[in-house]
């Protein structure tokens, strides 16, 4: 069902030849966040999306050469826009636009400043660290003895991640932000942005403050986020379609096919997990059946991924819970919202060769306008295309999607196989060692992600680490923690950092659209074959292997590479 708040939120995106300028307001802002449905709403001229982060400015592109200089450089806990006086300038844009997130390794006393509108005064002035811990009310009067208070709780909007201080309530600005860190602020930094044609969008006066309207849907979307998983979306409308598989095998795979016009809103996938009583068995049936969704008339498969890959799991059972996809006790969901116009065929993959038995839920609405919306993707690759952007001194950059056409970048899911020889010497403290103390340089993780959007040189998101992408920091270092949030996960990594990790990050409110091309890379510094003359070894059979899924959407009609 269409309801009022949806049609507002289409209209978010539609050109103003149809409608004119669009007035957005705050709670519409925070329904975004969450909101699956627009991730299939065509990107309009003018939208955007990038990264202000402190990744080190010694990486440039030379437009002369044409080559990438120093573009490992990894000091990235320094960079800055500009210095005024004591402080830095770590964002500055004109509007409109919507600051999402905001991500910090080092979050300490030192003043965040930011003003909107050109605006004399900060609209936000408080300790960065407070920054992330207290939603300030305003306005009401205290008790001297109640210093900080009023402050709202919202653990899932303003979260910790193993260390990575993570902070998701959205900030509008109508005709320009800037926000200044003061001296003593901390070390690294992320800020996720849009922006949006001002002809097109009215986004909300925004003070700093939040009225009862506000603070409700913020407290709403944290509960929600909360009970990712557990719960969904349900649509007055849709249609439940059960299905029991048994003795599933590479010889007799299993497909249904939808027909006429919607939109999958939920499937889910149940199975006996006595039946698989040994990691090998797991590993088996996570890597050797595969989900595959062909829509329209297409020829080929938008989505191709074997089970594990897809719900964040790999290679064994991880509950897990993001918004879009996790894995429960004995099953697993995805949540993505999937448009189609003259059907759908989804099938169930067996590559191995043991048989499976598996339950599949798929519901579906009846859509009547689907031929403009987006259509969904993911793809499971191993580095394809890599020899195509290691050039021109980009040697460092691993591509997570290579895509053209028109649409928007949702996020990976990265499993990495990190494996090496114990070294000989043994470290003073934990297992390897900490900062200067490790008798190996073991750790895979500070590859900076890396965006470039229609064509870029240079991209328009620079990270400044493979853990702080995802949303936690310092994991070089133990203890080595495992979490879930709503829009990333790390369920599994080796406890002393040898073996598998898995880590997801999607990108919902604060997703990449693109026009005519989108590719995204993320820094691998350690080779698939790799050793350290900390090991002390004649030959060192260590392994550092990347895969991924990327998950995306594209117009109608449009094919992607994989």
């Amino acid at each position: 069902m269409i309801t009022g708040k949806k049609i507002l939120l289409i209209l978010f995106f539609l050109p103003i030849c149809f409608f004119g300028q669009v007035k957005i307001t705050y709670p519409q802002l925070i329904d975004r966040m969450i909101d699956l449905e627009q991730l299939a709403i065509s990107p309009t001229e003018g939208e955007y999306s990038g990264n202000f982060s402190s990744y080190d400015r010694n990486s440039k592109y030379d437009s002369i050469s044409k080559t990438y200089k120093n573009w490992d450089a990894n000091a990235d806990g320094t960079g800055f826009v500009r210095k005024e006086n004591d402080n830095i300038v770590v964002f500055e844009k004109d509007g409109p636009g919507v600051i999402w997130r905001f991500w910090s390794a080092l979050a300490l006393s030192g003043k965040i400043k930011i003003y909107v509108d050109h605006g004399a005064q900060p609209i936000i002035d408080q300790p960065f660290s407070d920054f992330f811990e207290l939603l300030d009310e305003k306005g009401v009067e205290l008790p001297v003895s109640l210093p900080g208070l009023p402050s709202v709780n919202l653990p899932e909007l303003m979260s910790t991640l193993s260390r990575g201080r993570n902070r998701f309530i959205p900030i509008p600005f109508k005709k320009h932000c800037k926000i200044v860190l003061e001296k003593g602020w901390g070390m690294y930094y992320h800020i996720t942005y849009s922006k949006f044609p001002k002809e097109k969008f009215e986004l909300p006066n925004f003070k700093g403050s939040f009225s009862k309207e506000d603070l409700i849907a913020l407290a709403e979307t944290d509960r929600k986020l909360y009970n990712r998983g557990f719960t969904r979306k349900k649509y007055e409308n849709e249609k439940i379609l059960n299905f029991d598989i048994k003795n599933l095998s590479n010889s007799n795979n299993w497909e249904t096919n939808l027909e006429g016009s919607g939109a999958i809103n939920h499937f889910n996938i149940g199975f006996d997990k006595n039946e698989y009583p040994s990691a090998q068995s797991r590993k088996k049936m996570l890597e050797d059946l595969w989900i595959q969704i062909k829509w329209d008339d297409d020829n080929a498969y938008s989505v191709s991924v074997p089970f594990g890959m897809f719900f964040g799991t790999f290679p064994d059972f991880y509950p897990n819970r993001t918004l879009p996809v996790g894995a429960l006790s004995e099953k697993f969901y995805s949540n993505w919202y999937m448009p189609f116009s003259n059907g759908a065929n989804f099938k169930i993959l067996n590559k191995g060769e043991n048989k499976h038995d598996v339950k599949i839920s798929i519901a579906v609405i009846p859509l009547k306008e689907t031929k403009n919306l987006l259509r969904f993707h993911a793809k499971l690759h191993k580095g394809k295309f890599k020899e195509k952007i290691n050039d021109n001194g980009r040697d460092i950059d691993w591509p997570i999607l290579i895509t053209n056409g028109k649409g928007r970048y949702c996020g990976m899911t990265l499993h990495i196989q990190n494996e090496w020889e114990e070294p000989k010497n043994e470290a003073v403290n934990w297992w390897y060692g900490k900062f200067n103390t490790r008798n190996i340089w073991w750790w895979w993780g500070e590859g900076d992600e890396k965006f470039y959007v229609d064509g870029e040189k240079f991209p328009s998101t620079y990270g400044t680490g493979s853990e702080d992408y995802i949303g936690y920091a310092w994991s070089a270092e133990p203890a080595f923690a495992l979490f879930d949030h709503g829009f990333a996960s790390q369920p599994f990594t080796a406890i002393d950092g040898n073996g598998h990790t898995i880590v997801s990050r999607f990108h919902i409110g604060d997703n990449i659209p693109f026009q005519k091309s989108f590719t995204g890379v993320i820094e691998k510094y350690k080779a698939d074959k790799w050793g350290d003359k900390e090991q002390n070894c004649s030959y060192c059979p260590n392994i550092c292997l990347y895969q991924a899924v990327a998950f995306w959407y594209l117009m109608p009609g449009q094919t992607d590479k994989y």
